[in-house]
């Protein structure tokens, strides 16, 4: 054993690839594991004696090392502490031993394993003069280089006098400098005389300390050229004030005379007005060719174009704004009402602060259009913002001025845009906020949309605050559930559900019609006339959505092909039938006939789903087939969908006498239910009622009545719970073409208030309470009450359906 050995090394040691990191004996030394193999390395030293073998790559690119990638000699090292980092990598503080050559390579696999040979150094004679010589002189270049380099501490300086053992001076100078590089640190690893060590250690140092001097130096010089360069600078200034003094002035005084001005003159607050003045006292003392000049005078010419002062009367005469709200949109008479009140509330109390409103609806109901008709309707400027993708909560807030190509945020962009402090601001899509490692915006928005915070909005670019609780916000979303509880808390929610088949006819008539033949240069009713059946054909078979976008574009279709039609000279009006429609268009997109072919067999029933994009119908489908208790479940269901099954399954088990179903049906059966389509995700409850009636046509061999849709959660008690979404769903089946619609008891309220008279009359509604109610009411022939195996509660239920 060598004087650096503090243990015994044992003849096999697991073997540490580092790149381009050299560990010498005695010195402490942290290390960054990632790799499997070392990673297992570590593990397995844990369990031990703590002792691995750390040895350098020759390529530090190899990624998985061979023993030939190796050096021969590497360093035993004693791990001393242990960090495991989430991302599943160590780092590790391990402490060198003594040296060791590689004698024979023992295992690859998991990671390296080698059995060993310690190095034992040459240590020269007592009293060696040369060797005193050498190691003095290695101290001194040592000393000099901490002396010139300011990222090593002077302490070493200290160290490297107490070391009397020449062997382990060098290891402790070859640990110390990064600057020596890993070929010369192997090199002194390797070598086992200490002589030759230092003298190789000392032609590195003193080629180090050249280099060094060389800097200092270059340094040196360069002080030099900015002294003159303050010079400069001081020359300049006392010229400016001998012009002053003559009376002559310059460009650059009055640029700074005219900033003065606009400042006097921009109605800033105090604390903006006393930052813009400082701003501006930095600016004229920089030098217009300082990279901080343009910084500074950019952020002085933003303070100076917001409306501090400046904002539009708003208009509170509110026939005028119904008039206005009612020309630019059909229907939607709660947003409407809700708008109106806000005037007349602004009117009788102008101080009030402004509400948060939040329009949630599928795409394509008007959401972002109503927002520009509310602005003109109050007089005031509109801005829109678009927040879907923004992932940046600078954005929001802006970028602090320390970085370069700093800008304000959306908001202060928008009021400059404006030229007003109290515009509408319309921020769109506010349910595709995104998050990462730059920060939320969802969060950034809680100031600004909160009324008693946003009085003192504070920009990070800016860095004042601004008053933007005169500016009405709208935000607008698809559906909410996207939006922290916290900003859905701080805003109005007004819902816009679909239109009816009437409305879209009525809104194609006055809005899409029109603008579609204005943009394909067609006069309406001159060259082109539209009758109603073919703008209801193309909303029934072309068209299965909630708002309007789809219909828009048939339309557009149809004017595309009349605009041909004149271009090569038929000049003749073009009337819009069923029959052009189809001619034009092709074949129906949509159905209605699915319905009744669907229905046909038993095991089929027809549910009503909400969707982002307004509403939809869904089947539900259910078979049997030979096996032994086992339920199947397909279509991308959700885990609450799935709980609906298993409890239709168990309601229909539990009541398959009263149902006329064999009660052992279930010991020699599979049950498999599929909701296509299968690509798309489904869940929540609402489906549990079609469920039950799909099993219950499926087991007593009757098909569902083909023009029926439901929805409706259910219990194992048999009750049928109310659901959400009651007037899209209703809308979508209307659409689809269903005539009967069975809906919860307690969804009651929802029906009369939601739903508009006119769809009301054209469908039947049935109000129940429980399932037996929703079965009586499924089935195209209804059982008689005398029926073996009806129970009296179906019977009953027969003469008591509620209908609207």
């Amino acid at each position: 054993m060598t004087a650096q050995s503090t243990m015994m090394l044992p003849d096999l040691l697991s073997i540490l690839p580092l790149r381009d990191t050299v560990l010498f004996p005695q010195a402490v030394l942290p290390l960054a594991v990632a790799r499997v193999p070392s990673v297992r390395l570590v593990d397995d030293a844990l369990g031990g004696s703590r002792l691995i073998g750390v040895v350098t790559q020759l390529d530090p690119a190899v990624e998985e090392p061979e023993p030939d990638d190796l050096h021969a000699v590497g360093t035993a090292a004693l791990i001393h502490k242990v960090l495991k980092q989430p991302d599943g990598t160590l780092r590790l503080v391990v402490q060198g031993i003594a040296r060791f050559r590689i004698a024979e390579i023992v295992q690859r696999e998991p990671f390296l394993r080698a059995r060993v040979e310690e190095v034992v150094e040459a240590e020269p004679a007592a009293g060696d003069l040369e060797v005193e010589a050498l190691t003095r002189s290695a101290a001194n270049l040592f000393q000099k280089i901490i002396s010139l380099s300011p990222m090593l501490p002077d302490e070493l300086a200290g160290v490297a006098l107490n070391i009397a053992d020449p062997g382990r001076l060098t290891d402790v100078i070859g640990a110390s400098l990064p600057t020596l590089g890993s070929a010369t640190k192997q090199d002194l690893l390797e070598t086992a005389d200490v002589r030759r060590r230092l003298e190789t250690l000392i032609a590195a140092l003193t080629k180090e300390t050249e280099v060094l001097e060389l800097g200092s130096k270059i340094q040196s010089q360069v002080q030099s050229e900015m002294s003159k360069t303050q010079r400069e600078y001081y020359l300049r200034e006392q010229m400016k004030a001998i012009q002053k003094e003559l009376g002559e002035g310059d460009e650059r005084s009055q640029e700074i005379g005219e900033l003065r001005q606009k400042i006097e003159a921009a109605g800033m607050s105090e604390e903006a007005r006393k930052e813009a003045l400082r701003e501006l006292d930095r600016l004229a003392k920089m030098p217009p060719a300082a990279a901080e000049y343009t910084v500074a005078r950019t952020y002085l010419d933003w303070l100076i174009a917001l409306p501090w002062q400046k904002e539009t009367a708003d208009q509170l005469d509110i026939a005028r704004a119904r008039g206005i709200l009612d020309e630019d949109h059909w229907g939607l008479e709660k947003v409407k009402d809700r708008i109106l009140e806000y005037l007349a509330v602004k009117k009788i109390r102008p101080g009030g602060k402004d509400p948060i409103l939040c329009f949630v609806g599928p795409p394509g109901v008007g959401k972002t259009s109503l927002g520009k008709s509310i602005a003109r309707a109050l007089g005031r400027k509109f801005v829109r913002i678009s927040l879907g993708g923004i992932r940046d909560e600078a954005e929001i807030r802006g970028h602090r001025r320390t970085y370069i190509g700093a800008l304000p945020g959306q908001i202060v962009q928008g009021l400059r845009r404006a030229e007003s402090k109290n515009p509408v601001f319309m921020l769109d899509e506010v349910d595709k906020l995104g998050m990462d490692f730059r920060g939320d915006p969802a969060s950034a928005l809680l100031e600004v949309l909160d009324p008693e915070q946003n009085s003192t909005f504070r920009d990070h670019y800016v860095d004042v605050s601004f008053d933007l609780s005169k500016a009405l916000f709208i935000t607008t979303a698809n559906i909410l559930d996207p939006v922290p509880p916290a900003l859905r808390d701080r805003m109005e929610v007004l819902e816009l559900p679909g239109y009816t088949e009437e409305e879209k006819v009525a809104i194609a008539r006055r809005h899409l019609i029109p603008k579609q033949t204005a943009e394909h240069g067609l006069g309406a009713g001159e060259q082109i006339e539209f009758i109603d059946d073919a703008l209801r054909l193309l909303i029934r078979n072309y068209t299965r959505e909630a708002g309007l976008r789809n219909l828009e574009r048939e339309i557009a279709t149809l004017c595309r092909k009349v605009a041909r039609r004149r271009a090569e000279g038929r000049a003749d009006t073009v009337t819009i039938s069923p029959e052009v429609v189809t001619e034009f268009l092709g074949a129906p997109k949509y159905l209605l006939e699915e319905l009744e072919e669907r229905t046909r067999v038993p095991g089929v029933a027809v549910g009503l789903a909400w969707t982002a994009a307004g509403g939809d119908i869904l089947f539900v489908e259910a078979s049997r087939m030979k096996g032994g208790k086992t339920l199947s479940l397909t279509g991308q269901l959700g885990d609450v969908m799935k709980e609906s099954a298993q409890t239709a399954l168990s309601w229909v088990r539990s009541h398959a006498p009263d149902l006329g179903i064999p009660s052992n049906f279930w010991e020699s059966s599979d049950i498999h239910l599929h909701v296509p389509a299968g690509a798309i995700p489904k869940d929540g409850p609402s489906a549990g009622v079609t469920m039950v009636t799909a099993l219950v046509s499926l087991l007593r061999g009757r098909s569902v009545r083909p023009d029926l849709a439901m929805t409706g959660e259910i219990t194992l008690t048999g009750r049928v719970l109310p659901v959400g979404g009651i007037k899209e769903k209703v809308l979508a089946a209307k659409r689809a073409g269903v005539k009967t619609v069975i809906l919860p008891k307690r969804n009651e309220k929802n029906l009369l208030e939601d739903i508009p008279p006119a769809v009301r009359e054209s469908m039947t509604f049935h109000l129940v309470e429980s399932i037996p109610e929703a079965i009586a009411l499924a089935f195209t022939e209804l059982p008689d009450r005398s029926e073996p195996g009806v129970p009296s509660q179906l019977a009953e239920v027969l003469t008591r359906p509620t209908a609207f």
